[in-house]
């Protein structure tokens, strides 16, 4: 723990000089002299006299340094039974050429760019590309429908848009351009150009004038450099959900991002160049941007980009195959991808197939990392297992074990402690800190350090709305959680999951702890609905494991009896479902808020981001079965 307090310490003490010196790692055109610019709202702009170019730092630097033939992109694709490795020296060159591609039809620095692709290499070069001439790409996840792709278009307004003929979902063809087309008629600020990759599995027509080749583009590019682009220029917008239901555009700088990126990578990853890491996400995704292309690229290690589910292409045993085939060194996803696994095989047969000896780690993020599936992970890989916490608005680790200056003790259930940089503190409703132990909001004092956003796009209102006005001085996760004693942070799920029973507050994710302890449980979910008489009760919908075979009635007494003992007959938890799947996003996230439409019989709208409707229909079965037998 020495380790972790004295550097911590002097991030807190001393953060101009802590981070001008951890900038002085990295490549500038421009060196900075001044690490933060604190602006009115609280937020700073980091590095602002800087100058540097993230697909530089993540191409050239590393040709420069003698890395061009170490692998950068191992594209790994069981759907298509294809893998592709891109050395450094071959992605600068592909991306160059490419940044020459959009450069010669019009894009230029500050311009938008749209991209809309699959897991495929040149999701990744698309992304460089914009970054190499200073243009701001925002990558919309494949999977999303053509009227949120037309939202996004509209408010980032394109200068032109980027995608593939067609993505792959397990053995399923999925055409993107007809979802492109749709988008663009529904749009009122199309793009003039369409750039499309023509996929072997399934091509696409292109409309003449509008429409261009990728690979035909290809063949006649002239490659261009670099461009210095202010430390504080926009290097994307990435979009995230928000409780009105419209996306606000998370904007993310080249020179914060970049030193803070390359610092996490050994702090929190414990990685060195050369190393292998396997980020098993999408980079439509705030994970993919940057645990997939820039921050291991930037780091200079071997950034797998996996076309491909932890379950079902072909087995439970995808991830460990990779890591077997190409040597990885620490392994990257969300806990719903070790519950699938665990689900599927849960005495980790398919993992004895294996030789596993490279991995030395496994990291989990995205959502709250449940004791259970912590236990059964460490058991069955015998290697240390990390949560750690963040967010698209934070674009890198806020809470994590601080694996490359030394790990301290893991307490399943905590993503560990405030990484340098963020103070993490928890408040009450009145914008009190409270003490150790204490539930209520997380919140981090500001200024937020390097690598976190600076502004919504185009809308510093909504940027104070959603962020700064609750708690002036903070910046509002909007997770709830608590600080043990030993300034170890548990984020028990978003404040809106804490539930008011009887006036007494309580953490659905502290319920699900405990029900996913239950060896019958392979993962479940709590939510709060209406009460007359105590205002809100728990209800428990929870998947059972493959093999188990349990009275459901036996189920149900032993589970409320779990919760009865753990935490008190004041949880009243009386209600649980047996289902066979849980409504998430493609990101893994359960949707929660939908659950309790379910349950309290309204019509619930099917979101674009669920990553499989016919789980509603399913609980809507189960719910209607059960109740009926209970009657």
């Amino acid at each position: 723990m020495q380790a972790y307090h004295e550097i911590y310490s002097e991030a807190q003490q001393d953060p101009e000089g802590f981070w001008l010196e951890q900038a002085k790692r990295l490549d500038w055109f421009t060196p900075p002299t001044t690490a933060a610019a604190v602006k009115k709202n609280g937020l700073a702009d980091w590095f602002p006299d800087g100058q540097i170019n993230v697909s530089y730092l993540a191409l050239d630097a590393q040709v420069n340094a003698g890395r061009g033939d170490q692998d950068a992109l191992i594209y790994d694709s069981p759907v298509t039974d294809r893998v592709e490795k891109y050395s450094y020296q071959q992605l600068k060159d592909e991306v160059a050429k490419f940044a020459g591609v959009i450069q010669s039809m019009g894009v230029e620095k500050g311009d938008r760019v749209i991209i809309y692709m699959p897991m495929i290499p040149q999701a990744a070069i698309a992304m460089l590309a914009c970054a190499r001439i200073g243009a701001i790409h925002s990558v919309v996840f494949g999977g999303f429908a053509a009227h949120e792709l037309a939202i996004r278009i509209d408010d980032a307004e394109p200068a032109m848009l980027l995608t593939a003929s067609c993505g792959i979902e397990g053995n399923k063809t999925l055409a993107y351009k007809p979802i492109v087309d749709r988008a663009l008629a529904e749009a009122e600020k199309p793009p003039q150009n369409v750039i499309v990759f023509q996929r072997e599995q399934q091509l696409a027509e292109l409309q003449q004038g509008r429409d261009h080749d990728w690979q035909q583009l290809m063949e006649g590019a002239e490659p261009v450099d670099a461009v210095p682009v202010a430390a504080t220029h926009p290097l994307y917008i990435l979009y995230t959900s928000g409780t009105t239901g419209r996306p606000k555009g998370v904007v993310r700088d080249h020179g914060g991002y970049a030193v803070a990126l390359n610092f996490s990578m050994n702090y929190v990853y414990g990685l060195q160049p050369g190393d292998v890491f396997f980020t098993a996400s999408d980079v439509g995704w705030v994970v993919g941007h940057s645990y997939i292309v820039y921050g291991p690229l930037i780091f200079g290690c071997s950034s797998i980009l996996y076309e491909g589910k932890p379950i079902n292409t072909p087995d439970a045993g995808a991830f460990w195959r990779v890591v077997e085939q190409h040597k990885v060194t620490a392994i990257f996803s969300a806990p719903t991808a070790f519950r699938a696994i665990k689900k599927e095989d849960p005495q980790a047969e398919h993992l004895k197939r294996y030789d596993i000896s490279s991995l030395q780690r496994v990291y989990m993020a995205g959502e709250r990392l449940d004791p259970a599936t912590y236990e059964w992970t460490t058991e069955v890989t015998g290697l240390p297992v990390y949560d750690h916490w963040w967010q698209t608005e934070s674009g890198w680790p806020m809470c994590a074990n601080p694996v490359g200056v030394g790990a301290t003790p893991v307490k399943p259930g905590s993503s560990s402690l405030p990484v340098p940089g963020y103070e993490v503190t928890v408040l009450d409703t009145t914008g009190k800190q409270l003490g150790a132990n204490e539930e209520g909001s997380i919140c981090v004092r500001l200024p937020l350090p390097p690598g976190c956003l600076p502004t919504v796009w185009g809308d510093e209102q909504r940027l104070q709305d959603s962020y700064l006005k609750a708690f002036p001085g903070y910046y509002c996760s909007g997770d709830g959680g608590y600080i043990d004693d030993e300034g170890y942070v548990f984020i028990m799920g978003r404040t809106d999951d804490v539930i008011n029973v009887a006036g007494h507050r309580l953490s659905t994710g502290e319920m699900e702890e405990i029900l996913a302890a239950h060896p019958a449980v392979a993962e479940c979910a709590v939510v709060g609905t209406p009460d007359d008489l105590k205002g809100e009760l728990p209800i428990g919908l929870v998947i059972l494991k493959n093999e188990v075979d349990i009275d459901p009635q036996q189920l149900q007494d032993e589970l409320v009896q779990r919760i009865r003992g753990e935490i008190g007959a004041i949880a009243c938890l009386k209600t649980l479902y047996v289902v066979p799947k849980l409504p998430k996003t493609r990101s893994g996230k359960i949707l929660r808020r939908l659950i309790r439409q379910l349950l309290q019989r309204e019509d619930v709208a099917i979101p674009s981001t669920i990553d499989d409707s016919n789980s509603i229909e399913a609980i809507q079965a189960c719910i209607e079965e059960q109740s009926k037998a209970s009657q």
